[in-house]
Formats: structure tokens, C-alpha cells, sequence
């Protein structure tokens, strides 16, 4: 139902999830080269390596809340589901942080090389503030029918 506020913060949480995994998240430069770390890959000139790991997270954090939303009848499902969502969008922001180290270790080396981060890096960590909101609106919801329950 979008008149609930928890569907817009779950809409919100899908919309920046997507685009953190199309968006590059950081950059390395080494020499001339400059490499661009997205959710599936660290890509650069010719040279593409892996990191599918995190990319699955985050595409796991995309798809948790947008199953979220049409689930507004069970809301103690959606409190699970929110709490997963929690879990998952804490993992992103880990392996966010783990490949940019190793991205960082695998260039440091390099006569010239620097490095900093997109404004996508930080899409996990509103996402996971949203997703709180949202779970707080769904448990008052679920305490507010478990009050009008008690009345009859």
C-alpha cells in the first residue's frame, strides 16, 4: 500500500541499492590507468577482476525490500524480512569496505597512485538508515492493530 510510510522508505532502499550496483563505487588511479570499482568488478583499461561476492549482496539488498513492499498484509513477515534486509545492507557496507582495501593494497605499490570513493559508497549506509525507519513504522502498525484487536 504506498499511502504507508514504510513503503516509501522500502521504495527509497530499492531505488539506491539499484543504483549502487550500477554506479562505480570508488576509484584507483596507478600510473595512467584508472580503475573503477563496481559491485561485480574492479574494471580498468583492459583488465577486469572479479568481485562477485559483494556484488550478490548487494543485489540481494535491491530484492529484499522490494518483496517487502507487496507483503504489507503479513507484517510480521515484513519485520523479518526488514531485519534481514538489515543484515544484508551491514554485509554490503562490509565488503564495500574490504574490496576498497584491497583495492587500495593492490595499487599502493605503483609509482602514482591514489584512490577516493564515489558518492554510491554511501548508498548503503542511508539505505540501512531508512530500513530502520521502516521497520520502526511497520512494528507501530502491527502494535496499533494488536491494540484495536484487544478493544473488541
Amino acid at each position: 500500500m504506498i499511502q504507508r510510510i514504510q513503503t516509501l522508505y522500502l521504495v527509497a532502499i530499492v531505488a539506491l541499492m539499484t543504483t549502487a550496483i550500477f554506479t562505480p563505487l570508488a576509484y584507483f588511479v596507478a600510473g595512467a590507468e584508472e580503475y573503477l570499482l563496481y559491485a561485480f568488478s574492479l574494471k580498468g583499461g583492459e583488465v577486469s577482476y572479479s568481485t562477485i561476492y559483494m556484488g550478490v549482496i548487494v543485489a540481494l539488498s535491491a530484492i529484499v525490500p522490494f518483496v517487502t513492499i507487496f507483503l504489507f498484509k503479513n507484517r510480521k513477515l515484513q519485520i523479518r524480512l526488514c531485519a534481514v534486509e538489515l543484515v544484508l545492507l551491514i554485509g554490503s557496507v562490509i565488503f564495500m569496505a574490504i574490496y576498497y582495501y584491497l583495492g587500495s593494497r593492490m595499487f599502493a605499490n605503483l609509482e602514482f597512485a591514489t584512490q577516493g570513493f564515489r558518492i554510491a559508497i554511501i548508498f548503503p549506509l542511508v539505505a540501512l538508515i531508512l530500513d530502520y525507519l521502516s521497520l520502526r513504522a511497520i512494528f507501530h502498525d502491527e502494535m496499533l492493530v494488536r491494540s484495536l484487536d484487544r478493544i473488541r
